[in-house]
This record gives structure tokens, sequence and C-alpha cells, in this order.
């Protein structure tokens, strides 16, 4: 669609998406004249207007308003129009730092690189930790308050993940230590996935030498780590910066909406496994996926491989539709690479 523009109507389309970049407000003719490089009236300018609206790239948000680019109109400025930049010093730094001080563990680290990300895009940071998939080193359980128990896991290769669990009333101290016991033997050196339905068949045919409620404290430890996470888990930090911009009582509800599907991961997840099979950084806008049509948001996520050069996960921020794209892109793409050095 590109090619169809001539060199009036790409200057004119690209000064309106820049300019809702900045304000997200719609510009009028008027203003737009003083802006241009070319000496257009403002009844020429309205005119292109006119055109771009025909072929939907443009919107007027009212009768006597000026335009909006459209979700379309977005995707082809993206597309064909964004001079990507280059991170700062100052950006790069602070990625680097904040990521540094994570070395305790995978989620950890993702965490913090997530927290970068969100505090530097004032948007939200999102990360796909994938499920762990290496033969286990040490798992334990820790006692926290009554009800709840942290079960810490160690790969072999060095990756330390924790979740917590909840214990049934009464648990005295020693079934956790039994617990820890009872799993080590069977766990060490292999998978969650290789030993699951071996130890499920042990204690459901009573051979295991458990009783009732330290049974039941390593059934919920294994289904937190083998049923709960089939597709990874999702760590989500800066949601408050989806506020920031709201004015309208409808885009309130917009933005509810889509913390709600945040909570609930799934389509998330289905977003972000999209990157698996994709090369580089993707940038999904507006109805490029359901989740964002209803919630006007946009979405720039980059895979991020291991060792092997396997993508394991995917780290990016969502935000709104008029999010600075070319500032953002690189700053994802560089965190993406940076997790997968450091786990490499």
């Amino acid at each position: 669609m590109i090619t169809e523009l001539n060199e009036r109507s790409r200057e004119i389309f690209k000064h309106i998406v820049e300019a809702f970049m900045e304000t997200g407000e719609p510009i009028g003719s008027r203003t737009l004249s003083k802006k241009l490089r070319m000496d257009l009236s403002p009844a020429t300018i309205r005119n292109v207007m006119a055109d771009l609206e025909d072929i939907g790239l443009l919107y007027a948000p009212h009768t006597s308003a000026g335009r909006l680019p459209t979700e379309a109109g977005l995707r082809l400025f993206v597309d064909g129009f964004l001079e990507v930049g280059n991170l700062t010093e100052e950006e790069r730094r602070r990625i680097d730092s904040q990521c540094a001080g994570s070395n305790t563990s995978f989620e950890g680290l993702l965490e913090e690189a997530s927290s970068a990300l969100s505090g530097l895009s004032r948007c939200a940071g999102l990360v796909m930790a994938p499920k762990t998939d290496c033969p286990l080193r040490h798992i334990e359980f820790v006692s926290l308050n009554p009800g709840r128990a942290l079960v810490i896991m160690i790969a072999e290769n060095g990756v330390v993940e924790n979740r917590i669990i909840e214990t049934p009333p009464g648990l005295p101290p020693s079934a956790l230590v039994e617990a820890s016991n009872f799993l080590s033997a069977r766990l060490v050196g292999r998978t969650i996935g290789e030993a699951h339905d071996d130890i499920m068949d042990e204690l459901k045919a009573h051979r295991a030498q458990l009783d009732e409620l330290t049974s039941r404290v390593v059934e919920s430890g294994l289904a937190t780590w083998a049923g709960g996470d089939k597709g990874g888990s999702l760590i989500v930090r800066g949601q408050a910066n989806l506020l920031e911009d709201v004015n309208a009582s409808a885009d309130l509800e917009r933005i509810r909406t889509l913390f709600a599907a945040l909570e609930t991961k799934e389509t998330m997840l289905k977003v972000l496994s999209m990157t698996e099979t994709a090369e580089g950084v993707q940038i999904f806008i507006g109805s490029d996926n359901k989740l964002f049509s209803i919630a006007g948001c946009s979405m720039i996520v980059g895979p991020y491989s291991d060792g092997r050069k396997k993508v394991v996960g995917a780290i990016g921020v969502i935000g709104p539709t008029r999010m600075n794209y070319a500032r953002i892109i690189p700053m994802v793409d560089y965190t993406a690479k940076l997790i997968g050095h450091k786990i490499g």
C-alpha cells in the first residue's frame, strides 16, 4: 500500500501518526499546514486526509475534528515508515544493572528484566518463563506459615525455581522434611515429566510409606510443578503504567478488561508462544490479536533462547497503541538477547 501513496500523502500521513504518538489527540489540517515542509493549504491537506480515510488509514473521531490513524494505519506506519532508534548508553546500563542483581534464580532474572522494561518504557512489562525441563539436583519444602510452604527446586543446570503451595491444616514440620526426602529419592537426576507418573502410581497404590498429610503435600508439590505450568508461567510488572494515560470511562473499562485477561494468563501465554516460531521482535497492534482489540493496546515482544539456540520464552511490553515503537523495539530486543546470554 505504501507504493500507492504519493510523496504528499506519505508526508501528511507520517505527520498525523507522529502527532498521535506524541499527544494521543487528532490533528487538523490548519495545524498540519504549519508543520509540513511542503507548502500546502489547509484545503489541499483536507482533501489528502479524506483520501487516506477512504483507503482505511485514517478516521475522524468527531465530525469537526482532525484525523487519527486507524489500526491499519498504525500497522502501515510501523512496517513501512518507522525508523527504529538505538538504545542510549543510560538505557543499556539500567537494563544491565537491574538484571545483574538477580543471580540467585532464573525467575528472579526474568522478574528484574520485566521490571526494567516496564520502568524504561512506561508500559507494562511481561515475560513468559519456560517450564523447567531439566533433571533436578535438589528439591526441598520449607514452611512459611500455617497453611503455606515454599518448594525450592534446583536443576542440574543451576537454575533455581520457587513455588508457594498450600499445605493441609495441622501439618507437623516433620512432614515437610519427609516429603522432601521422599521426592529427592525419586526426582534427583530426572525431570518432573519423567518421574511424575511413577510417583503418582506409588502414592495411589499406597506403596509409599507416607501418612495422608505428607502424601497430600507431595501431590500438591507435583501438581504445582508438572500440571499447572504446561505452557510456562507469565510474569507481569508495571500494570499501573497503563492507567496513567486513561481519561474516558470507556478507556478505563478496556484497561480493566485487559487486566482481567492478564490475570487468567491463558490468552497471553498463547500470544507469547507465537514468538517461538518467529525470528526477532514481533509487534501486535490492536486487532492483530483478539485480546488487544478489546483493550485498545499493542504489544512488542521478543523471544529469548537457551545455550542450544532453542527459543524457550519471550519478553516484551504491553501499552497503548500510541506507544513509542521506535524506542521500545530495540529495548525489547536488547533485553531478550541479554536473557539468552545469561542462561546460555
